[in-house]
């Protein structure tokens, strides 16, 4: 082969004997020589879509049973009590809902304890607590530091929340209902009341219920009375029973 014709190879990019030019990784990875992009797995996918969900969310609308507090209920203490500040009316501070388990303890049921606690997180919307027993007890079979009970405390929209329930959806369903009880005031105006059996809750499925469990709710609320305390529930629409010898 003559010089010219080498010369002219060269400068049309083919090497000698005609050899083809090697290809540069830019060109490489153009063509999909280079590793392809792979997806993250596990907990790398999951801190990714956290990050992504970064957007402002909308907040969770205010219980329609504080809208009413604060639109009918403190505007009718106030004119029925003589409360010149909307800040002294009562008002509910808390809610408490109990289990005793104490039975099922001493009895070695611990599966019952667990379904108990299971149902009660679902009713109230929250994780509750074991209550132990703080001595032993040989009448009772109790020993110290088993657990005899179940309790959860609701406060602010969530206990709206769940007094809302409460009174459209759980009392409505209690059998042969007859009102609740007027007396179950303490001296402070904290009312205490019951159910036998947790299936007048909606969210719990009473085809997987293997067994009934009783309750006891405890409203606790700033009233200095039992007077006041009973007006406020009622005015939250709590259906108090009327003995006939008060009409």
């Amino acid at each position: 082969m003559s010089e010219e014709k080498k010369e002219k190879q060269h400068k049309q990019g083919k090497g000698p004997e005609g050899a083809k030019p090697a290809a540069s990784k830019g060109d490489a990875q153009g063509k999909g020589g280079g590793k392809k992009d792979r997806k993250p797995k596990g907990a790398a996918a999951e801190a990714q879509a956290d990050a992504a969900d970064d957007s402002p969310q909308v907040p969770a609308p205010t219980p329609r049973l504080l809208i009413h507090f604060r639109d009918k209920v403190v505007p009718g203490l106030r004119q029925k009590f003589g409360y010149g500040n909307a800040l002294a009316v009562p008002r509910l501070e808390k809610v408490v809902i109990s289990m005793g388990v104490g039975k099922l303890a001493t009895a070695g049921e611990k599966a019952k304890i667990e379904q108990a606690e299971k149902e009660l997180g679902v009713i109230a919307g929250q994780k509750c607590v074991r209550c132990k027993a703080k001595k032993s007890v040989a009448n009772f079979k109790v020993r110290e530091g088993q657990d005899t009970g179940l309790k959860v405390t609701l406060r602010g929209n969530r206990m709206y929340e769940f007094l809302d329930r409460l009174i459209t959806l759980a009392i409505p369903r209690v059998r042969d209902f007859r009102g609740l009880s007027p007396t179950g005031f303490d001296r402070k105006g904290n009312y205490n009341f019951g159910f036998t059996e947790q299936t007048v809750f909606p969210e719990v499925n009473a085809a997987e219920v293997t067994f009934q469990q009783g309750m006891n709710v405890t409203l606790v609320t700033t009233a200095p009375n039992p007077e006041q305390g009973r007006e406020l529930l009622q005015q939250f629409g709590f259906p108090f029973r009327v003995d006939e010898k008060a009409k």
